[in-house]
């Protein structure tokens, strides 16, 4: 993937749905040079639903700017660089968009194949109701949920503050290229804000469908919500790993 300039905008709306699944299961789905990130003995996997709007090059008049919704299913994990230290953020098996130009671009100038999908979303004040289908049939999301004050009490986060936390530092992610490398991007927020949504039934086909993860080996952790934070992204140096996973087809 060629250098992307800084792409800058607003996240309208960003809802992170978050299962809670063994480290030792979800392993075996990612690369090698990948570790789930643990917490309380749990690693975190889930799908990123997101509305952009205003995007466009940092040297592009806003008024050029596009919008688009997006989802990206992923998993906190960590890695080390080049030097041995320690990093985090997420590794993203799939991008489903609305957009035609990030499906057209995707994997070749933006990070990741994306794969077209259409989203229907209600967003009121105090409610939400969503729905994806992907055109390949392999990915779909419905959900209606309601903001609320409080975390479910069987989240591993013990806090709104402690979760919010978990996330802000994981703002780097890879996704799966051309050949055994993986594209990188990183989320810079000028602002932050988090909330809990409550959400009593949800369906989310892929990782069970697709990644073959058994559903009663996920269990529902938590929602939140993110409103209007302006952003930037920027591109990150390509991740290569070993030619016995580009064999596996990872």
């Amino acid at each position: 993937m060629m250098k992307l300039p800084i792409i800058e905008g607003v996240i309208k709306r960003r809802i992170l749905i978050n299962y809670q699944v063994e480290p030792e299961i979800i392993s075996r789905h990612i690369p090698s040079i990948f570790k789930p990130k643990v917490v309380e003995g749990k690693s975190i996997i889930g799908v990123c639903l997101i509305r952009l709007e205003q995007i466009h090059p940092k040297f592009v008049p806003l008024a050029l700017g596009i919008s688009s919704e997006n989802a990206a299913h992923r998993l906190a994990v960590q890695w080390n660089d080049e030097n041995g230290k320690l990093c985090e953020g997420v590794y993203i098996f799939r991008r489903d968009t609305n957009s035609s130009l990030n499906y057209l671009l995707g994997g070749r100038l933006f990070p990741g194949e994306h794969h077209k999908a259409k989203f229907n979303v209600s967003d009121n004040a105090d409610r939400i109701k969503f729905l994806l289908q992907s055109s390949d049939c392999d990915v779909n999301i419905r959900f209606e949920a309601k903001y609320t004050d409080y975390l479910p009490k069987s989240s591993i986060f013990k806090s709104v503050d402690e979760i919010s936390s978990f996330f802000k530092s994981g703002s780097v992610g890879y996704s799966p290229a051309q050949g055994n490398c993986y594209d990188g991007m990183c989320l810079i927020p000028h602002e932050w804000n988090m909330t809990p949504l409550e959400c009593n039934n949800i369906e989310l086909s892929y990782f069970n469908k697709v990644l073959g993860v058994s559903y009663k080996d996920l269990q529902y952790d938590s929602m939140v919500i993110m409103t209007d934070i302006p952003h930037e992204w920027h591109s990150l140096k390509t991740k290569y790993s070993s030619l016995q996973e580009l064999k596996r087809g990872i």
